[in-house]
């Protein structure tokens, strides 16, 4: 689907907002088709409802009908939307720090990357610091996980996690000048050893 894609996610959090998605495009179409079928018999067998009232109108088409719809969309979004927060410190810690119009990366333990690639383990989530040098960026690798804003004198912290080893890409998604288009992001997963080799510069 493309790498940039939130309908082809690689990490539980990603699937998490794409399974959010189906849900609320399912439960739109759901209420467009009930809406339109409704009109559909006001045009074709007036009969059938001319004997509803206003009152009645409003009570079961704008409140008894759509309810149960709403209930299932709330419910989804509200238990999905709790797994996405980075709960706990016991994952690892990176910092992603936004600066027109680069991300800087370093890991908590104060080395910095040799290259512009946040290198993290795959199966594993990991929490980015996400902070700004100069105006709002946002923080986005669709692949992996949602969205958050990089704000001057502010730390928001994402958590992320890939299900295999790979590179994935990311963007700031909050326009921010005339760089905007080229502020990119490349995530790259290892495995454990790998990353364990990587982060002891034995492998670069």
């Amino acid at each position: 689907m493309g790498e940039l894609s939130t309908l082809d996610p690689a990490g539980p959090r990603a699937a998490n907002l794409a399974t959010l998605w189906w849900v609320m495009l399912w439960g739109a179409l759901i209420l467009f088709a009930i809406v339109i079928g409704l009109l559909g018999i006001i045009y074709l067998r007036p009969t059938l409802l001319a004997r509803l009232t206003p009152s009645q109108w409003i009570v079961g088409g704008g409140l008894i009908l759509p309810l149960p719809i709403l209930i299932v969309l709330t419910s989804t979004a509200l238990v999905l939307g709790e797994q996405l927060l980075p709960r706990g410190s016991d994952v690892r810690q990176f910092d992603a720090v936004a600066e027109r119009w680069v991300w800087r990366f370093s890991y908590r333990d104060g080395r910095v990357p040799t290259s512009d690639t946040l290198h993290i383990p795959v199966g594993e989530p990991v929490d980015i610091h996400v902070s700004s040098q100069d105006v709002i960026h946002s923080f986005w690798v669709p692949r992996l996980g949602g969205k958050i804003d990089a704000i001057p004198g502010r730390t928001n912290v994402i958590r992320l996690e890939a299900d295999k080893p790979g590179i994935y890409w990311g963007l700031c998604a909050e326009y921010c000048g005339t760089g905007h288009d080229t502020m990119l992001i490349r995530v790259e997963a290892h495995t454990l050893e790998e990353f364990t080799a990587i982060m002891s510069g034995s492998a670069q």
